[in-house]
């Protein structure tokens, strides 16, 4: 693997410190309370510029989807390969460690035995004991008329209840449409979505699977998917940040 895959002018060695300066009791509050938070912008544009151009290099991955092959929607995304780019792996690390206690924290409301380290490296260690080796960080790409429909990024046994994906471009100016879609699937009562349009740098911090709320009897798990709406006109370019690996 040459060196230049790994080092580029984009890579910044402050997305440790960005991402702890964030406000993270309120970011815990909303996903304790909502399911998601939005950050705030994190990448400067120069870094969203420098990721979508990474999207040509097919060195730099391991499978390329075409989404409606397999009638998931109409775009197409691609899974980085292993070693990561250092601003992904930075990314990766960094807010992991501050979503793990998030992640802990769900699991005994929900009882599940599942526990998480609160360092990254420890956790994809699970993940590879399980037979889950290969990344899943990705970039998802769709021109006017793609969109995504509801799913749930699962790879394996081992998941973390957690994922987060930063807009790389500019809303409004580079595309329209392409909404970012959630809903919720709560027992005995109507789904309920929540419509958001991060900013470019921006980025989601979503549930992967379920979350606890607070019921009368304690707390029970509601369901939660995720989507795009359709891109009416321009180009749309995200990173995803899924912190588990896949079989």
């Amino acid at each position: 693997m040459s060196a230049a895959r790994i080092q580029t002018p984009l890579f910044s060695n402050s997305i440790e410190s960005r991402i702890r300066s964030l406000d993270w009791p309120q970011l815990s509050a909303n996903l304790h309370e909502q399911g998601w938070a939005r950050t705030g912008e994190i990448l400067t544009s120069e870094e969203c510029l420098g990721l979508r151009e990474l999207y040509v290099n097919d060195d730099l991955f391991r499978s390329r989807v075409v989404m409606a092959r397999h009638r998931f929607g109409l775009g197409e995304y691609k899974y980085f390969a292993y070693p990561l780019p250092d601003l992904v792996t930075g990314l990766r690390e960094s807010l992991y460690s501050h979503l793990a206690e998030v992640a802990n924290k769900w699991a005994m409301h929900l009882r599940d035995k599942s526990e998480y380290p609160r360092a990254h490296h420890a956790f994809i260690k699970l993940c590879h004991a399980k037979g889950q080796n290969r990344p899943t960080p990705l970039m998802l790409r769709y021109e006017s008329g793609g969109y995504n429909c509801l799913h749930q990024d699962l790879y394996g046994a081992v998941y973390f209840p957690l994922q987060t994906v930063f807009m790389l471009d500019q809303p409004g100016s580079d595309f329209e449409g392409g909404e970012f879609v959630l809903v919720e699937q709560r027992p005995r009562a109507q789904s309920a979505a929540h419509v958001i349009s991060p900013k470019q740098g921006e980025a989601v911090i979503f549930t992967t699977r379920w979350r606890p709320v607070q019921g009368t009897k304690g707390h029970y798990r509601v369901n939660i998917k995720h989507g795009v709406s359709t891109v009416t006109r321009g180009i749309r370019h995200t990173l995803g940040i899924v912190y588990h690996d896949a079989e």
